[in-house]
């Protein structure tokens, strides 16, 4: 782990991997609510945490050198449910480089309860994590100029859903009515760093 100073109340926190990330984020969540760490914004990425509005940033980077991360916490909550149709474009491609019929992806993709790693691209769009890595699949070599709003997608080891029409390389496996953004709503995210999620197929309950 490596704390770097981004300004005078700012610290990015470097880790090995997401799974360092998603632990590390739910111990400053955990250490803030019981009031030992001071932090406004708490924003994990993808190997990296940033903290800001911190009053002594440096001081924050000797405190972590010492702190012992335990392992990510189970999530007691229930899992946000999002249904889906896996009738996207990429699914027979999917399914080739899995070496499994296209029926299956839907059954594995379904099986699996996912986590969302952390937040970005888009407003709404969380990277979820919890595919075993043998099911990694590169992005396309040509993005698509526009996908789709509520298009599920697989980049990487990542599972993400298009929040609205974008451009986007992710290999697309389904589609979803879920709202995963909405201004008018609280919170406005579907999804936030941290929350378990679940596909379920269309049609069933």
């Amino acid at each position: 782990m490596r704390a770097l100073a981004v300004g005078g109340h700012a610290l990015l926190v470097e880790v090995s991997s997401g799974e360092a990330v998603q632990a590390l984020h739910a111990e400053l969540l955990r250490r803030r609510a019981d009031g030992d760490l001071s932090a406004e914004e708490i924003v994990p990425a993808a190997r990296t945490v940033l903290l800001d509005g911190v009053p002594d940033p440096v001081r924050l980077a000797e405190r972590l050198a010492a702190w012992k991360i335990p392992p990510l916490p189970a999530r007691t909550e229930q899992a946000v449910e999002i249904p889906v149709r896996y009738d996207g474009p990429d699914l027979a491609e999917v399914a080739a480089r899995w070496g499994v019929p296209p029926r299956e992806v839907a059954e594995i993709h379904a099986a699996t309860e996912f986590r969302v790693a952390f937040c970005g691209f888009a407003p709404g769009f969380g990277y979820l994590t919890g595919l075993p890595s043998r099911y990694d699949v590169p992005r396309r070599a040509t993005p698509r100029t526009a996908v789709p709003a509520g298009s599920v997608g697989l980049a990487g080891h990542y599972t993400g859903v298009y929040p609205r029409s974008s451009p986007g390389g992710w290999q697309l496996i389904g589609t979803t009515d879920a709202v995963l953004w909405d201004h008018r709503r609280e919170p406005a995210a579907l999804l936030a760093p941290g929350t378990r999620v679940r596909f379920v197929p269309a049609g069933r309950s």
